[in-house]
């Protein structure tokens, strides 16, 4: 029998991987295409890349990148939870390097440093604060453009009219946490998939090799890569008519991987998981109450244009072609936060792994879009994006206005003592999600040295400490009986500060000299957490 070849529409070509970032125009609504016809046109499409980019995309894509970032720079700082610490870090780098950090050194690592070590290039070149904006600049265009290459290589249609939902995820929970690691690694793995997805065996031949590149970053973006990679090329060789066996051999595996984790190591379950909070829905929930009313509407309206696409298309089909792999996806990932642990304690680390299913659901957010991308796009799908977009970033800009004005007082608090000073911060982060300690880190760099930072003491980065310095706590979490507790309370060069809120305000900041007794009394507290 002979092939049967599908010809495209008149004037249509199938985009190469990246020109989905550029290309202006809308491919029709529904498309067929064999796959032998995307090899043909594989090879055509690099060549009318840079073309297309240069005639249609490139002021768009400078124009949506500049507005995506805004929300760097409209307030003084950038906040964002555990960036504070990265920078923080990144300065003692400066000073181990210098041999002014006795007690710190810098370890070989091949994980989780890749946001790390650009920081600190870009810090030597123009210097710590200069290097902060352009880093995460970088980092969040990564995620994003990463996001719309991934929608548009699947849809085959750029996913402009998502623009405002995805600059939404782009700033979610992941982001505000400052789990820049791990953010910049999904970024990286939405490109890699996305070069997998449309690609010929030269572009997949690249997302290959973006592999060393993520696991530099972190360790979970190659899980993600591997794994959506693998379900999603499963899925589209196997018939429609089984793809209820590959959900249910995904979630005999995640079963049979919980069990293992219970088995082997130390391990916390997150009770919200199991009432379905993190469903990708969560990343919107950030620093109050009020957030959970775009959690709301994001999954009313997630749940409604998929069942409206649905029920339009069930006379003529085309739903399942359409939506099938990313609905599966988006299950396999809601499964997978049900069945997996929220912290897993591994024997190599001094601290445990933690927000496990809590970082999953930016895979899930980013899966939603995709399914919102698949279904026929409808004039009220762009008003909702626009409508949570814009009420998500008016909270954002009040929220972070906020801490800015907090954090303004601790660097005011810390330039009025003495230099080279330790101090510990006990800043609560009250409602919100999102962590706010570090701001006493950030505040410290070229000014004093934060006791509690938490980084060297975990092993899980690259500046690590030896028990007994007096810059940072290195010290393991345990049994420790008082000789010790009292040995590494004088390793303190006092006096020793501690800073925190006054009577519970969210903006005013008190200063406070500890003395012996309470030092003591913070290194046992450390030990009994």
């Amino acid at each position: 029998m002979s092939e049967l070849k599908l010809r495209p529409p008149k004037g249509w070509e199938m985009p190469h991987p990246f020109s989905v970032l550029c290309k202006a125009g809308r491919a029709p609504w529904p498309e067929v295409k064999t796959e032998t016809a995307g090899k043909e046109q594989a090879g055509s499409d690099a060549s009318f890349f840079w073309a297309r980019f240069r005639r249609q995309g490139a002021i768009r894509f400078a124009g949506v990148s500049a507005v995506i970032l805004i929300p760097l720079y409209w307030h003084q700082r950038i906040e964002a939870g555990d960036l504070g610490s990265h920078l923080y870090n990144a300065w003692l780098a400066q000073l181990i390097r210098q041999g002014k950090a006795p007690g710190l050194w810098i370890a070989r690592q091949w994980n989780n440093v890749l946001f790390d070590l650009l920081l600190s290039w870009l810090g030597s070149a123009f210097g710590l604060w200069a290097a902060e904006r352009i880093a995460v600049s970088l980092t969040v265009l990564t995620f994003f453009w990463g996001a719309f290459a991934l929608i548009g290589a699947v849809t085959r249609r750029p996913p402009w009219k998502l623009c405002p939902l995805l600059a939404v995820f782009t700033y979610g929970w992941t982001f505000e946490m400052g789990f820049m690691n791990y953010y910049i690694s999904l970024g990286l793995c939405f490109f890699a998939l996305a070069l997998f997805w449309r690609g010929w065996n030269g572009a997949r031949l690249i997302a290959l090799a973006l592999v060393p590149l993520i696991w530099m970053a972190h360790p979970l973006g190659v899980i993600c890569f591997g794994g959506l990679a693998f379900y999603a090329g499963l899925a589209k060789f196997v018939r429609a008519r089984y793809h209820k066996f590959l959900l249910l051999a995904a979630g005999v595996c995640l079963l049979d991987f919980r069990m293992f984790l219970a088995r082997h190591y130390a391990v916390k379950w997150n009770a919200w998981a199991r009432y379905f909070f993190f469903n990708g829905a969560d990343q919107l929930a950030l620093y109050s109450a009020r957030y959970y009313l775009l959690y709301a509407l994001f999954a009313a309206l997630l749940v409604v244009a998929v069942a409206v696409d649905a029920s339009g298309r069930r006379r003529e089909g085309g739903f399942w072609d359409a939506c099938g792999i990313p609905l599966q996806l988006y299950l396999v990932a809601g499964t997978a936060s049900l069945l997996l642990p929220s912290i897993v304690a591994l024997p190599q680390y001094n601290e445990p792994l933690s927000y496990l299913t809590a970082r999953l659901s930016s895979v899930s957010g980013i899966l939603a879009c995709w399914m919102l991308g698949a279904v026929k796009p409808r004039k009220w799908h762009t008003i909702g994006y626009a409508v949570i977009a814009s009420v998500f970033f008016i909270f954002l800009y009040v929220d972070t206005g906020t801490l800015n004005k907090m954090e303004e007082q601790v660097e005011r608090s810390v330039a009025a003592l003495p230099a080279g000073h330790r101090v510990v911060g006990d800043i609560d982060s009250g409602a919100s999600r999102v962590v706010t300690e570090h701001i006493v880190d950030r505040a410290c760099i070229g000014r004093c040295f934060s006791y509690e930072n938490y980084e060297p003491g975990t092993g899980q980065f690259r500046v690590r400490a030896t028990p007994g310095n007096s810059i940072v706590d290195a010290s393991e979490v345990g049994d420790i009986d008082d000789q010790t507790a009292e040995e590494v309370a004088k390793s303190l060069d006092r006096p020793v500060y501690e800073i925190s809120q006054c009577d519970g305000s969210t903006v005013n900041i008190c200063v406070h000299e500890l003395t012996e007794d309470e030092v003591g009394e913070l290194v046992r507290g450390k030990f009994e957490n």
